[in-house]
Parts: C-alpha cells; structure tokens; sequence
C-alpha cells in the first residue's frame, strides 16, 4: 500500500536483530511512504536497548532508530501511533504469531507478513538456498555436503550465512569470513562460530552481517556459486535457484505448524527428512505424508545425521555434561541433539543433569526454556555468558564433557574438565539424489 509522501505510514518492526534488518534495509530505508519509528526485539539476550545506526539507516533516519524490548509492544503502538506493525523473525508457532497479530491489532496496528517476493535479492550467480521448518533439523551438515558436492564438480562456492549481528551493527555490514583469525577480528560468539567454523573447515570463504545486498555483490566476485545458509527456518534472504528444506521426524507435525517453516515447504524444490537414524518409521512417514500434501512438487529425500565421539574411550562409562547447540534447545524447543546421540552411543554411565548448577544466564535461560533442563546450552553471546557456561561446568560433579556444538568449542572455552566432540555428517538413504538436483540447476 503506497501512500502520499506528505503522510507516511507509521512503522513498527518486530524482529531478534536479523530478518527485520533485512526487511528494512530491501523495502522501508530510502522509501518516504513509511517512517520506522523502532524495531522490537527477543529471542536474543541483551540486543534491546541499542540503535539501528544512522550509516545503515539511510538519509530518512540521521539518529539512527531505537531496537526496544518486545514486551512493551502494545504500548510503544500506541505511543507512536502506529499504523503497521512488520513481523520479521523466525520459528514461531502459527499460534504465536496469530497472538502477536492480535495485540498489535488490538492496540491500533495492521499486523503484516511480508512474502519471501518482496523481500529477496537477485543475485548474479546461481544461488543454493538451505532452509528449515525448525531451528536444529540439520542445515549445518546439509550445508557441508552440498559444498564437497560442488568443491567435486570444480565450483568456486562461498557462503552465505543468516544474519547474527550481536555487536556493533555498523561494523558489521558486511563480513567476511576466511580464517579462524577473521573469527577473533570480529568478535565472534560462540552461535556466531558455530555457523562460521564449518565452511571454514571446509575451506569456503562465508559472508554475514547486516546489509545483504552489499554482502551478496562481494561474494559474487569471488564465487560460482552462492551457497545460502539459512538461520532458524527463516526464508532465503536470495531469490533461489535450487530451494532445499530440512525437516524433522523428531518433530513431526512442525513442518505445518511454524512460521515461516511451512512456508519454506511449499516453496521448495527439495525436501530433506533428516534423522531418520534417530526417528521411528511412523513418524518419519507422518512428516513424509505432511510434507507431499503442502509441496506437491517438492522432491522429498530421506537422510540419517549419524554421530561419532572423538575419543570415545574418554567418556565411557564416565558420568558426563552435555553440551549441545544453544538455539537447538531455546527457540528450537529440542530437549537433546547430537551429543546425546554421541554421549549415549560411546557408553557413558551417566548423563548428568547441570541445571542445578547453572550459573548467571544460565539459570535464567532454563527458567525461560525448561525443556532445556537436562543438557547445557552453549549459550556464548558474548563473554558474559561464555564465564557462566564455563563455571556451570566447573561446578557440575561430572567426570568430563561431551560437547554437540558444530565446532571446537575449547577455542573460546576453557574448562578443567576432559572434553570430546561429538560430530555429525548428512548420509542420504538414497546416495546421489542431492548431487543429482544440484547438477539439474547448474547444467
């Protein structure tokens, strides 16, 4: 809806700093219809109380716009009287949203969903796009085998990863990521490194930040093919070429039931149901049933996620703490990942529960996710909370740990206790479909 530019709408966008970044900079900054008078945030610990900065913001907004707790939604609404409240983050039950869209209405706003049409880029190159229906389904090893598939066919890859801008927003416009030591310059959390640290691995250059037309136009000189790595189960921030969905039958039913991971589903060229491994035949038959009934069209392949333990003989029969991806737990609602697979597969006698030791922002992110309760998230966005997590394990009567975070968390975290990684690859129960559908797109 366009309006006179004497009268522009007033704006609101709710988000957890990354897709409503991105939302603003594709359709509102530089545009006189609308005036964003703030973002809202959560999800994410501590990203209110900042500003949106003016050198992103555009001509429209030389003091920057203010990032403020979502709590405070209805009143900042009529506060500001606004007119459009934009919902802009991912991995929200469709009766969350719809709660949401009540409050805002109820407090004078429209309430809008803006499609993946509007807001994705076109890029130059052809672009491979890893989506979800839920945070912790499998991007990160899906990402992996892809990129070994185009390494084999002579391509020049770079990724491209969701946005995950805790820090300074200016500064982080547009990164790039080649070394481990590009992963100190920048400060990296620890959710930032888990997303980062396994393309490096794979040799493959990654990009992030804030402003992704300015990301995409870089990694486009240094690339054949763009690899989109997406975040939660938000939609491709680039118009894609071959679009890839995980799903999970470890929650079945979630392909239809989140935002926007149905979404995902039905525009998808390709399916994965992963873990099957971990999953019963039901349930792996329920998500195939759903997910054939929402995408028609979609190719559906099953894979496994198996688990190996680096030095399995250090954790058997050992009492141990399990360490697994923060997100995987928190707004992905998991209650295990894959170091409980890797823990209970080397033997361990025990895993213990460390809640009860929790210290600091630990404490209050089990209050918050009690599912949680059991596993220790390696919740590490910023060096508060990596001190927490370490004297969380400090104080936790274990004899060592076993991490199922996608990197080797001992770099940013240091703890008396032995430690093991658990790893985890993507096997196709069919070898050669994924490799086949790429090939499809690339010629």
């Amino acid at each position: 809806m366009s309006t006179s530019a004497s009268t522009p709408r007033r704006v609101v966008i709710l988000g957890a700093a990354g897709r409503d970044f991105h939302n603003f900079n594709v359709v509102f900054r530089d545009n006189p219809d609308y005036t964003v008078v703030a973002f809202t945030a959560t999800q994410i610990p501590d990203i209110d109380g900042r500003s949106y900065p003016p050198e992103l913001a555009g001509s429209l907004y030389p003091d920057g716009i203010p990032i403020v707790d979502e709590s405070g939604l209805s009143e900042l609404i009529e506060r500001e009287r606004v007119d459009v409240a934009v919902f802009a983050y991912s991995d929200l039950p469709h009766t969350r949203v719809m709660h949401l869209a009540s409050q805002c209405i109820a407090a004078g706003a429209d309430f809008w969903l803006q499609s993946a049409r509007q807001t994705m880029i076109e890029s130059s190159k052809p672009v491979i796009a890893v989506c979800a229906v839920r945070t912790g389904v499998g991007k990160s090893q899906t990402t992996r085998y892809l990129s070994r598939i185009l390494m084999d066919m002579g391509k020049r890859v770079v990724a491209i990863r969701h946005p995950m801008p805790y820090g300074d927003l200016a500064r982080q416009a547009c990164q790039r990521f080649a070394t481990y030591a590009d992963l100190d310059t920048h400060e990296c959390t620890i959710e930032e490194r888990e997303e980062y640290e396994p393309h490096i691995d794979n040799g493959f250059v990654v990009y992030a930040g804030v402003d992704y037309e300015q990301i995409i136009r870089q990694a486009e000189q240094e690339a054949d093919v763009i690899l989109w790595d997406g975040g939660n189960n938000d939609l491709p921030f680039y118009r894609p070429d071959l679009h890839i969905t995980l799903a999970d039958p470890l929650r079945p039913g979630d392909e239809a039931a989140y935002h926007p991971g149905e979404a995902n589903v039905r525009m998808s060229d390709l399916v994965v149901i992963n873990k099957c491994d971990s999953a019963d035949e039901a349930a792996i038959a329920e998500v195939e049933r759903s997910v054939r009934e929402l995408a028609p069209k979609a190719t559906v392949i099953l894979a496994d996620s198996p688990v190996t333990v680096e030095s399995p003989e250090t954790v058997a029969g050992k009492r141990v703490v399990v360490i697994e991806d923060g997100p995987t737990l928190t707004h992905g609602s998991m209650s295990f990942g894959a170091g409980v697979v890797g823990a209970r597969g080397a033997g361990v006698a025990e895993i213990v529960d460390p809640s009860p030791y929790a210290v600091g922002s630990l404490a209050a992110t089990y209050e918050k996710y009690p599912n949680a309760r059991g596993i220790l998230p390696a919740m590490g966005y910023g060096e508060e909370q990596v001190r927490d997590l370490e004297a969380t394990i400090d104080a936790v009567p274990c004899d060592a740990v076993v991490s199922g975070t996608p990197i080797d968390i001992t770099r940013v975290l240091h703890v008396a206790k032995p430690m093991v990684r658990a790893r985890y690859e993507l096997r196709e129960r069919e070898p050669g479909q994924l490799e086949a559908a790429v090939r499809k797109v690339l010629g």
